[in-house]
């Protein structure tokens, strides 16, 4: 990496695009599946193409331009379309449900809908559950314009123009948007290339949505930064994770732990080309169980560095080194290219091993919840520090230990449990393939703890045999007082478990 690439990049998307199209234009970006791949100078060439055709429409500067599309070779080309026109991008969550959808489009203020052809019905779904008037472009192979599309020109863009607009899971109330400019979504990129010494020779597999920020920013404004590429698939699927490593000569990749997890429990194992050429693996969007870690690097020799990220930080916000670096098992690690810090409750920094909130400062960092200065306010301290609502410590060398969450803490009869306490112990069974302990409400303690699990395909598994495992590691009051084995567990858009969901499935 250049000395001027260790520090937050400048300028645009469009700024960027540029470059990368001047300088590789030859070299592929994008790989697909099950499409032709794409260069920059391709990609350039079409997004620019796309931005002329939405300014011809008569959008202006500041306008919202929503996205409802795939990971597919015409999602990649409308993303990069829309950013390289200067509009905000709002990133619609294709699995948030009809209502969590069409309030997104409502609130973006979104005059223009870029649609798959396999996504009009859910947009249909969407528009009926929310008062909603845009102008409908549906993609397939080919984008359908309007019959009196013009081109139009571009206009001038700088740093600190929105750039997307991305909606959060809404699990606690109304989803909220979060708004990032060219600035920050750029510096999402870097802060994955800095931390993973990504080059022009890394080539990253994409199996996450790009609807999701570590889909968007890790695997997609990575290599824009790096000037690598990517292979971009439809979604995950463990049985062919492997193939399409070996095949399209994959570096490194980006999953979730219970993509890890999935995987550990499959039939099918890398090459030793594919282990050998494959640098690392990367966890992030949850906490990865120390147990699940270890096997999998004992089984497939291959190190996954886990790391920490939010919406509100365009993904990464901690990382651990690559090997031979020192990486701490369970810890997301330290931070690369912005500030890390442990408040107290009245938001004061803390010493090191003393537990408090884990807040973040630097150029990743989102510009405001759009249109709501409240959650603003509320999120960012005096200090500039954005409130992570994650509790956690930072030791002597800095890495961060995850302790729990603010809002997901099971406090019984007084006392803070950590669900993660719970989990990482289900996880030491050998047939738990999913795991989360939760809060339900009781009259003895205020809360008790229970939890719910996935197990492997064709296992055996009393509820019995589970609690009697924790009631071992864990004693008798954090034990679940009911354990659940469900045949899968809820998650959203990247494959996080949605713990708070839980309490009401299993009611």
């Amino acid at each position: 990496m250049s000395a001027m690439e260790k520090t937050p990049p400048t300028g645009t998307i469009r700024s960027w695009l540029d470059r990368r199209a001047d300088e590789q234009g030859t070299d592929i970006s994008h790989y697909f599946i099950d499409a032709d791949p794409l260069t920059w100078g391709e990609l350039r060439t079409e997004a620019a193409r796309i931005a002329s055709k939405l300014s011809g429409m008569g959008l202006s500067k500041g306008d919202s331009v929503a996205l409802m599309l795939p990971n597919t070779r015409e999602g990649i080309l409308c993303l990069f379309g829309v950013l390289y026109a200067g509009f905000r991008t709002a990133i619609i969550n294709l699995v948030a449900g009809a209502e969590a959808m069409g309030y997104a489009l409502f609130h973006s203020d979104a005059v223009v809908v870029l649609v798959g052809e396999k996504q009009v019905d859910l947009l249909t779904a969407a528009s009926a559950a929310q008062d909603i008037h845009m102008r409908v472009i549906v993609v397939g192979q080919s984008i359908v314009w309007p019959d009196n599309a013009q081109s139009g020109p571009l206009p001038d863009l700088v740093a600190s123009d929105h750039a997307i607009l991305m909606y959060t899971s809404g699990t606690t109330g109304r989803p909220k948007g979060v708004l990032h400019t060219h600035a920050s979504l750029l510096a999402g990129g870097w802060t994955t290339t800095l931390a993973h010494d990504l080059s022009p020779l890394d080539r990253g597999l994409c199996v996450l949505p790009i609807y999701h920020i570590n889909g968007l920013c890790v695997t997609i404004m990575g290599p824009l930064i790096a000037g690598g590429s990517v292979v971009v698939c439809d979604k995950f699927s463990a049985s062919r994770f492997w193939r399409v490593c070996a095949e399209q000569q994959v570096t490194w990749f980006s999953v979730v732990p219970t993509i890890i997890s999935h995987l550990l429990h499959g039939e099918t194992d890398p090459d030793a080309a594919t282990k050998a050429r494959i640098r690392f693996g990367r966890s992030a969007s949850s906490a990865l169980a120390v147990e699940t870690q270890l096997a999998f690097e004992t089984r497939f020799g291959i190190p996954i560095v886990e790391t920490m990220g939010l919406t509100e930080t365009a993904a990464q916000i901690l990382s651990n080194p690559l090997p031979p670096g020192l990486r701490k098992i369970g810890s997301p690690g330290k931070a690369y290219g912005n500030e890390v810090v442990i408040l107290s409750d009245q938001q004061e920094p803390l010493g090191a091993d003393i537990e408090g909130e884990i807040a973040i400062r630097g150029p990743n960092v989102m510009l405001e919840y759009y249109k709501n200065p409240e959650a603003t306010q509320a999120t960012f301290t005096d200090s500039g520090w954005l409130r992570t609502g994650d509790l956690g410590k930072i030791d002597t060398e800095g890495y961060v230990f995850v302790t729990g969450r603010l809002k997901e803490l099971i406090i019984k009869g007084g006392e803070n449990i950590a669900p993660r306490e719970v989990d990482e112990v289900l996880y030491t069974h050998a047939d738990v393939v999913e795991a989360a302990a939760f809060a339900r409400p009781c009259t003895s303690y205020g809360e008790r703890v229970e939890a719910a699990v996935k197990l492997r395909d064709g296992a055996n598994v009393a509820q019995s045999e589970l609690i009697a495992l924790c009631l071992e590691k864990l004693g008798k009051f954090k034990c679940p007082d009911v354990i659940h084995i469900l045949d899968d567990l809820p998650k959203g858009p990247s494959g996080k478990i949605q713990r708070l969901r839980l309490a009401d499935m299993t009611a």
